[in-house]
């Protein structure tokens, strides 16, 4: 073999080294850009969740029909037992009906500073195969109340969760102010706006609560 079809061989031998090398990058390459993707995107839920507070006071500016849309639409992606979704939700814009409800209610007074409000209901008349209502109607809207809550606190609102059901009373002082129908259950009040001032979240966290494979 001469000395060109020698050199000729070691060229080819190194081209296809380091197409096998740039090939095995890329590949690599994908693999960590899915992973870093994967750990961003995990990064920013997890920072969204630990950032979520109960806001009490709202600076005076409006909040879209488009914005509700958007929580609502959160809200309704939530799990559900048996996927009944035995929810409604009933959104407070006028001023005068906002004002009522914070005087009805003992816990809600920011809602007269709120630019909306909304009220996750129960939906008694919504039944299964067997024809009986959600026994996990409670549960279900209380998922789809965190969804908007989460929501909110993506999109720079300020909510805040405020009891209605079980308490007799608010349950009587809601249904009475937004002449709801005897099988709609409201099991809470959300005021929405922006929050005024700086509201930090609480660190929540503690060890001691986790147990794992027995107690």
């Amino acid at each position: 073999m001469n000395r060109y079809k020698i050199v000729s061989l070691v060229l080819a031998i190194a081209l296809l080294a380091s197409l096998t090398h740039l090939m095995v990058s890329q590949d690599e390459g994908h693999g960590c850009a899915k992973k870093c993707s994967a750990e961003s995107k995990s990064g920013v839920v997890l920072q969204n969740i630990l950032s979520r507070k109960s806001v009490r006071s709202f600076a005076d500016r409006p909040v879209s029909r488009e914005q509700i849309d958007t929580l609502l639409r959160a809200a309704m992606a939530a799990p559900t037992g048996r996927d009944m979704r035995p929810w409604k939700f009933v959104v407070v814009e006028g001023r005068a009906e906002m004002d009522s409800l914070a005087q009805r209610l003992p816990y809600a007074k920011m809602l007269t500073e709120a630019a909306a409000a909304i009220i996750v209901c129960g939906d008694m008349s919504v039944t299964d195969s067997h024809g009986k209502p959600s026994t996990n109607w409670t549960f279900d809207c209380s998922a789809a109340t965190e969804n908007l809550l989460l929501m909110a606190e993506a999109m720079g609102l300020g909510a805040v969760w405020t009891g209605v059901h079980p308490y007799e009373e608010r349950l009587v002082a809601v249904k009475s102010a937004l002449g709801l129908p005897e099988h709609i259950v409201p099991l809470n009040v959300i005021p929405i706006g922006y929050p005024k001032g700086e509201p930090h979240p609480k660190d929540k966290y503690d060890a001691s609560n986790i147990h794992y494979n027995r107690w």
